[in-house]
């Protein structure tokens, strides 16, 4: 799934993506909308080692860190 594959599906700009690949803030709705995205194109949610962030992990072991990245 591409940048622009991911925004469509999140109903976000390809740039918010990109803003979540650089680890910038981001609000928590729009976290939601793409970890759903992400969900429902097969990708799972574990707990990091050690921690409580959940990260999400594809095929193509490609890892974000959707908890990080919120803005209160």
């Amino acid at each position: 799934m591409g940048v622009r594959d991911l925004a469509e599906a999140a109903q976000v700009s390809p740039t918010t993506i990109t803003r979540l690949e650089r680890g910038e803030d981001l609000y928590p709705r729009t976290i939601e909308a793409i970890r759903a995205a992400l969900e429902s194109a097969g990708v799972e949610f574990v707990p990091e080692n050690g921690g409580g962030t959940l990260m999400a992990y594809s095929s193509r072991d490609i890892f974000f860190d959707l908890h990080e990245n919120t803005t209160p």
